[in-house]
């Protein structure tokens, strides 16, 4: 079979060899990544390194990368949205399976492990402040995936039709699709000591998530019907932004995915504050420890 090769115009790499937005090198690539929104963040998760190999700033783009426990990994910031999510895993992807000096998609595909560590609100009154909640499930409002070929093959289809039926989903918005979380991943990641939840990944943070300001909502009920809505013993758990193209695109391209959220705020409670961080440090000692 005749192998692929990938134009300039769709994989830009810049001149000293670096894929465009992240400004990473193919040898700069570790199996095991921790994902953050946040740039600074990442220094966060990086003081728990026992090495710090290098370091790598551009746009809303931060990586360092080192070792953990004698590991090789690294931490990236994505910034914020499922945009960003489509430019990062894309790069990554082709930082491990296309070969920059000749443009060929490699035969054997490099698999990576890829942790979401952010922050949620809650759609269960019960949900308390600090709870971890991993997104077993990613509910996607951003219709990135359905840009891609093979998205049904992925995609938990009787949920996703359960789902639009019950809240009555409007047809100006991208239809929602719901993907998986690695499981093995989950396993690894959950222990025994988080919640194993069915997470929103929103299209923005104000009326996407059901936030009313200045301008009134297109369907002020919704956030009430999705707290209400049940598929077999699955709830929704929270929102976020990120979840749902993170899990899909992985599971396209054969990664293993997956996010946990420290809840910030409840939606149901009315309930927030601002400082979250201790409940955010001890989940990334948590991570990089399961990881």
């Amino acid at each position: 079979m005749e192998k692929k090769i990938i134009a300039p115009s769709e994989l830009i790499i810049n001149p000293d060899g670096s894929v465009f937005h992240l400004h990473l090198l193919p040898e700069q690539l570790t199996d095991r990544i921790i994902l953050v929104g946040d740039p600074a963040r990442v220094n966060l998760v990086a003081s728990h390194f026992d090495t710090k190999d290098f370091e790598v700033s551009s746009r809303e783009f931060h990586t360092i990368g080192g070792t953990y426990q004698g590991k090789p990994i690294m931490c990236l910031s994505h910034g914020i949205g499922p945009d960003n999510i489509d430019i990062v895993i894309n790069e990554l992807d082709a930082l491990a399976n296309i070969d920059f000096k000749t443009r060929e998609v490699r035969d054997n595909k490099r698999r990576l492990t890829m942790v979401r560590i952010g922050t949620s609100g809650a759609l269960q009154p019960e949900l308390k402040v600090g709870t971890p909640v991993i997104a077993e499930k990613a509910i996607g409002f951003d219709g990135v995936l359905n840009y891609y070929a093979g998205r049904n093959e992925v995609a938990d289809l009787d949920f996703e039709k359960a789902f639009c039926d019950y809240v009555g989903w409007n047809p100006l918005w991208a239809k929602p699709y719901v993907v998986n979380a690695d499981e093995e991943l989950v396993d690894k990641i959950a222990g025994n000591d988080m919640v194993r939840g069915n997470t929103i990944s929103a299209v923005g943070f104000y009326g996407p998530q059901g936030r009313e300001l200045r301008l009134p909502l297109a369907n002020s009920d919704l956030n009430r019907r999705i707290e209400e809505f049940r598929h077999g013993d699955r709830r929704v758990t929270n929102y976020e932004m990120e979840s749902a193209p993170l899990q899909g695109l992985g599971r396209l391209m054969g990664h293993r995915c997956m996010t946990v959220c420290s809840i910030i705020a409840n939606r149901m409670n009315h309930e927030a504050t601002p400082n979250y961080k201790t409940a955010v440090v001890d989940l990334i000692g948590t991570v990089l420890d399961r990881i």
